[in-house]
């Protein structure tokens, strides 16, 4: 079975109502008209569960993502030349590499954050993301945020 993630593009209409009012609940807390989570989730009438659930799962699409700043997480084997690797990888699609954390490797496995900026030339980013995800030695790639 293949365990690399897919991305979808769908129109609204063929979103359940609850991932709608999760983007909502984001958007509520990112403008602070919601001070908190919980707040946040009352206002659009679902339960915290749920919102915590889908939170990192479902982002709105705006056609124009030139500007746009995604923010990757993924854990990686302790192996030099394999941080270089996925740069390159990055690089490889015209993306901006902003930011780099890395946590000191425990048990030779090492949690990595990564924000890019989408550039005019820019690839895919679930390309991207399919593409980290495919170097050896990666593991549990995941897209947590855009802004």
């Amino acid at each position: 079975m293949n365990d690399k993630e897919k991305y979808y593009l769908v129109r609204e209409t063929a979103v359940p109502e609850v991932l709608l009012k999760v983007i909502e609940a984001k958007r509520l807390l990112q403008s602070d008209k919601a001070a908190s989570v919980l707040d946040a989730t009352k206002m659009v009438d679902i339960s915290r569960s749920s919102f915590y659930k889908y939170k990192d799962d479902i982002f709105q699409f705006h056609d124009n993502s030139q500007g746009t700043t995604f923010t990757i997480t993924f854990q990686m084997d302790d192996e030099p030349g394999l941080l270089s690797d996925v740069l390159k990888d990055i690089a490889s699609f015209g993306a901006n590499i902003l930011t780099i954390h890395q946590s000191i490797p425990i048990n030779g496995m090492a949690s990595l954050s990564l924000s890019i900026q989408i550039l005019k030339d820019t690839g895919s980013v679930s390309d991207i993301v399919s593409k980290i995800g495919e170097e050896k030695g990666v593991h549990s790639v995941k897209l947590v945020a855009k802004e």
